[in-house]
């Protein structure tokens, strides 16, 4: 390097000289802050495509899951900045609280979380005979759908991060939904696993493509401050409560199961 280059490095800014030197190395970040949640995001939707060109089978429940579970991205401004505060496009997150990432995400994750246990499982869903419907335990079929709802709205209210009460909601509403459909205690559990691992590798994924966003973007002062791999728990609990309640909410609520 010459004299030059190296008299405008040291009178550089930190950041601009640590970025120059990681340069020399090849060690730099692969993309700008402001487009890892877009990428992230959008990562979600390669395995939902795969797996609805593949599985004409499950296209169905795929798409009613993801249409169901879209809107729920506009719960982003509850966890804005409480529990982390990513860059987004046009930077609606800082601005508004809401963002078009959080809908890509919630699309994503819905489809793939409903029918991963069936895909692996070989196991298509058929509707559920009339005679078992009436079974006593249907009567609280309702509640049990509404349950993770009413339990949020409960317990925000509570002084601490709104992700805490979004976890126990879903796990009171996969509790719920065994109880009043216990059928699908085997797919619940083992979807809710499988949903943990493929959600752990997408976290695995982001860690390796955007090093330290999580330590940027994440309100670590506000969590347990417990990670998992270099995962915030939360993370990793978050995924664990969606898949229990999520793996069989498509057959709970259209009276189907999987045979």
């Amino acid at each position: 390097m010459s004299p030059l280059c190296v008299k405008l490095i040291e009178n550089a800014p930190r950041r601009l000289r640590t970025e120059s030197l990681l340069g020399n190395v090849g060690i730099k970040h692969m993309v700008s802050d402001r487009y890892v949640w877009l990428m992230w995001s959008s990562a979600f939707l390669v395995p939902w495509s795969a797996l609805f060109l593949l599985f004409p089978k499950h296209r169905r429940a795929m798409g009613w899951a993801s249409v169901f579970t879209m809107p729920f991205g506009l719960t982003e401004p509850l966890f804005v900045p409480e529990y982390w505060n990513p860059p987004s496009l046009f930077d609606l997150a800082q601005r508004t609280g809401f963002d078009i990432e959080s809908l890509i995400f919630c699309f994503g994750i819905g489809g793939v979380g409903s029918v991963l246990y069936n895909i692996l499982t070989g196991k298509v869903v058929r509707p559920i005979p009339t005679t078992q419907r009436v079974h006593g335990r249907h009567r609280y079929h309702r509640l049990a759908l509404a349950s993770p709802f009413a339990a949020f709205l409960i317990l925000y209210w509570m002084p601490w991060n709104p992700i805490y009460p979004g976890i126990i909601a879903m796990g009171i509403g996969a509790i719920a939904a065994l109880a009043c459909r216990p059928d699908l205690v085997r797919k619940s559990w083992i979807g809710g696993v499988l949903f943990l691992g493929y959600y752990a590798v997408f976290l695995t994924g982001l860690q390796l493509t955007a090093p330290g966003y999580i330590d940027r973007v994440w309100n670590h002062n506000a969590l347990l401050g417990i990670d998992v791999f270099g995962m915030p728990i939360e993370e990793l609990l978050f995924a664990l409560a969606f898949g229990l309640y999520w793996s069989s909410v498509y057959e709970h609520f259209t009276w189907k199961q999987p045979v």
